[in-house]
């Protein structure tokens, strides 16, 4: 599925916008690698019982679901996919911010590290 100038479409219910294919893309084209997938997920931890993986990976594991927006693929485990449902991965590039963002409208309540959610 590849996204439209104006809107990033969902595939299992996350987007990935423009600007973070963008990056994903450069990053990638950094390090030489056309293997690698982004890979979100979320984990036990943080303040809140959950927070958040964002990392390349070059595993496929079995009932991973994929979207491809593009030419980047974003992978994630099923174990995961319910808890980012809807979720948006963007890429901030501010004067106050710079890196990777995830709008999660599943995450109910964040704690004050910004790195977990419940």
């Amino acid at each position: 599925m590849t996204d439209t100038v104006n809107e990033a479409p969902a595939i299992e219910g996350i987007i990935l916008t423009d600007a973070a294919a963008a990056k994903v893309k450069a990053l990638l084209d950094q390090e030489g690698r056309t293997d690698l997938a982004l890979r979100l997920a979320v984990q036990p931890g943080g303040c809140s019982g959950l927070r958040y993986q964002l990392f390349f990976d070059e595993r496929h594991l079995e009932g991973d679901v994929v979207g491809t927006w593009n030419g980047v693929d974003v992978v994630t485990d099923r174990m995961s996919a319910p808890y980012l449902a809807g979720a948006t991965i963007d890429f901030m590039d501010t004067i106050e911010k710079q890196g990777f963002t995830i709008d999660n409208p599943n995450a109910t309540s964040t704690c004050a590290c910004g790195d977990s959610f419940h």
